[in-house]
């Protein structure tokens, strides 16, 4: 008799979860386990905007799968996902096809552009690995050719940050911070280099409790970020940025744009058949897919509420304990049972301002500073111990107070 053969879809925080779990609870002879991903290694997305404002190298944030999964359970492949064919249960790779008896998708999401002019050519998501290096790079270069040129240039000095979610507030508290530094290393005068961030509602950090969102904004604006509120991006050019607020059309010279205005689902998703609500794939309680039987879905990609009906927020602690359901879900599958449901995950609030600044709610309590940064670093290395015990925690871990 066959083995079933499970496949895993993206080394994120769930999919890479899943797969760790998955190889110690599942015998060799229960099933064939496939994990697919684009590279190598798993990143730790909750340290992106430090690895994109040079606080942090990217090699710190990266960790080779062969080091955390048994090559003997677990086929690991390198490639890309094309597409996925639910009527035959077959995937195409751009290298190769594979099938599947039992799908567990971790694909994560793609950044929303909102169909607005010049967004698609001229910005800079911080996405992954690679777009949080170049990002780095992008800015170091525009300091060297203002220092460099004949013409001073200052959109090459203007740095524009669109969205003020977690990871527009993170950014833009790692780089306010960085800013100095990098004026030291290439003789540049601080007073010309600006941050901007466009944000469209009237605050920053929607869902944060008020007055962790107002110390947020008070904290970046102290430090020199100019936060624009009620900001409506019309179109973003090679060397310029276009605004209105109220009405009223703006300009800001720049060279650099981040967005992170949003993400969308993965067009593969769309195009499988599968039933999206907010762009993400929805799902019963088991995890799986309200369309098809045969597929779950972990993290990022996948819709799920809290007790309230409210969306929960994409975190490493939903997928982490959304991977830990799928896990015993498929033990049962194999097993004829029936599947347990995810509870929602009961998760406080917390962003970053930078090295040593932060909000945070924990358990109803309100957690302000060094403190909230401090949390966060314990949530980092708590994920490490659990993806790879003692000796990925001593490797990776951030023991540095603060």
């Amino acid at each position: 008799m066959n083995k079933p053969h499970i496949v895993i879809l993206g080394a994120g925080y769930g999919g890479i979860m899943t797969a760790v779990k998955l190889q110690k609870q599942l015998g060799q002879n229960e099933a064939e386990i496939t994990l697919v991903h684009k590279y190598d290694y798993h990143f730790q997305t909750s340290c992106l905007h430090e690895n994109a404002a040079g606080t942090l190298h990217q090699d710190c944030s990266k960790i080779k799968i062969k080091d955390i999964i048994n090559r003997s359970k677990i086929n690991f492949i390198i490639d890309e996902v094309v597409s996925i064919k639910r009527e035959t249960k077959k995937i195409r790779l751009k290298n190769r096809k594979l099938n599947y008896d039992l799908l567990v998708i971790g694909l994560g999401a793609e950044p929303n552009t909102k169909g607005i002019p010049g967004l698609n050519e001229y910005t800079y998501p911080i996405t992954d690995i690679n777009s949080a290096r170049f990002i780095r790079e992008h800015i170091e270069y525009n300091f060297a050719s203002y220092a460099n040129g004949i013409k001073k240039d200052e959109s090459r000095l203007n740095i524009v940050i669109g969205g003020g979610g977690i990871l527009g507030v993170a950014f833009a508290g790692e780089l306010i911070n960085q800013i100095p530094i990098m004026c030291k290393e290439y003789d540049v005068e601080k007073t010309q280099v600006h941050l901007y961030m466009l944000e469209e509602s009237t605050t920053l950090l929607q869902g944060f409790d008020e007055e962790l969102a107002h110390y947020a904004i008070t904290s970046l604006q102290s430090r020199g970020v100019e936060v624009i509120h009620q900001a409506k991006l019309n179109e973003c050019q090679d060397n310029k940025v276009i605004y209105e607020v109220e009405g009223k059309e703006y300009v800001i010279p720049s060279r650099t744009f981040i967005w992170t205005g949003g993400v969308e689902a993965n067009p593969i998703f769309e195009k499988a058949g599968l039933t999206l609500k907010n762009k993400k794939i929805e799902v019963y309680s088991n995890m799986l897919s309200t369309k098809d039987d045969s597929i779950f879905v972990v993290g990022e990609c996948a819709y799920t509420v809290n007790e309230n009906g409210e969306e929960i927020l994409p975190t490493a602690k939903k997928a982490v304990e959304e991977a830990a359901v799928v896990v015993k879900n498929i033990s049962l599958w194999l097993r004829n049972k029936e599947l347990t449901s995810c509870q929602p995950v009961k998760q406080g609030m917390l962003a970053t301002l930078g090295r040593d600044d932060g909000v945070a709610t924990i358990q109803n309590h309100k957690v302000f500073g060094w403190k909230a940064v401090l949390i966060k670093r314990i949530s980092d290395n708590h994920y490490l111990y659990k993806l790879g015990g003692w000796n990925l925690l001593l490797k990776k871990g951030n023991f540095h107070l603060l």
